[in-house]
């Protein structure tokens, strides 16, 4: 490890170069083949379910101030709009009537995947004493991952040129999803859910998490969103449904043993925000993040639709199906928007 071209030492308990120095996947590596036809040998029935909100879901600014709504506009100047626009000529016989759209999109606003680029800390990856910002793997803030500042200063574009989505993308996110059922346990008050109570509600419904699966929890908080048509009311969302307790060390130490590749939930942010006040003076703000992104590599994805899912599941006597659910293509983008399909 102390060979590393970025680091010559890796935070406690993390995934820093298991994968290889240069590693960019984390905990996806674990997607392998296998683990792909493990997914396929769900399928029984050839149904399938979407796991996305409608983009422009939650609705207003709620959740976060920073990230709105996508505008659609149609392409073309504004004098001539290419929306509706007859393309008909006499001479030539032309018919064609022709929309064309383009978006202005925050791309971690409703259903996402959150990049090993969304979330680093401050951590002495140089053992010198001193901290720097760093990502994943030792990535480092403003020579791997550039911001506005780095971008004006060198002429170049804003952008992770190291663990942007695109890279998960390319690896293919697919393989055997399995489901947990937060919300038949737990309804729609709000709940810290730690360890003991998410270990409860496996060994209630029987269900088997190993290495490699994609987890998806289902808190019942999407349907809250989906209720509010467009129009939630921020208090009614903070006191919604279960999330995860990032201040739980237990619960982290079961993320890093059950050897999951990615982990997502109905909710905003999978963990409780703000968290639990912390027991060290020096904390990370958001700790499942931190733990999740920044030491195992390990994908969050935020704001899945699973209502319909977890109750075909339930019906079914079943927890796995085979996950579909790659983000976009996007070269230097830190998160994406995603619609995930679910194969039962």
């Amino acid at each position: 490890m102390s060979q590393n071209p970025r680091w010559v030492q890796r935070p406690e308990g993390s995934t820093w170069g298991d994968f290889g120095p240069d590693d960019q996947l984390g905990r996806l590596n674990l997607v392998t083949p296998e683990k792909v036809r493990q997914g396929i040998a769900e399928v029984r029935e050839g149904r399938t379910f979407c796991l996305s909100l409608p983009l422009d879901r939650p609705g207003g600014k709620a959740l976060n101030p920073r990230r709105g709504p996508p505008v659609l506009a149609a392409t073309g100047p504004a004098e001539k709009p290419r929306y509706n626009q007859c393309l008909c000529h006499d001479e030539a016989g032309l018919l064609d009537v022709v929309s064309d759209d383009k978006v202005e999109i925050t791309l971690q606003y409703s259903t996402q995947w959150d990049s090993l680029a969304h979330v680093g800390a401050m951590f002495d990856a140089d053992g010198d004493g001193v901290a720097e910002p760093v990502y994943y793997n030792g990535f480092r803030a403003g020579i791997d991952t550039i911001g506005p500042r780095e971008a004006a200063m060198r002429g170049i574009p804003v952008g992770a040129r190291k663990l942007g989505i695109e890279t998960q993308a390319v690896h293919g996110v697919q393989g055997r999803g399995v489901l947990v059922d937060l919300a038949h346990h737990f309804g729609e008050a709000r709940r810290i859910v730690g360890h003991d109570d998410l270990m409860h509600v496996l060994e209630a419904d029987r269900v088997a998490v190993e290495t490699g699966d994609i987890l998806c929890l289902h808190t019942g908080f999407a349907a809250v969103v989906m209720r509010a048509d467009g129009a939630p009311d921020p208090d009614v969302l903070a006191n919604a449904c279960g999330v995860l307790d990032g201040r739980d060390e237990r619960l982290l130490q079961w993320i890093s043993d059950s050897g999951i590749a990615a982990l997502a939930a109905d909710n905003y942010a999978v963990e409780a925000l703000p968290a639990r006040p912390a027991a060290r003076p020096e904390h990370a703000v958001m700790p499942l993040h931190h733990h999740c992104l920044f030491k195992l590599g390990l994908p969050l994805g935020e704001l899945w639709w699973l209502t319909d899912l977890a109750a075909h599941l339930r019906a079914a006597g079943r927890s796995r199906f085979l996950l579909t659910a790659p983000p976009l293509r996007l070269p230097g983008a830190v998160g994406s928007p995603v619609t995930p399909i679910a194969t039962v």
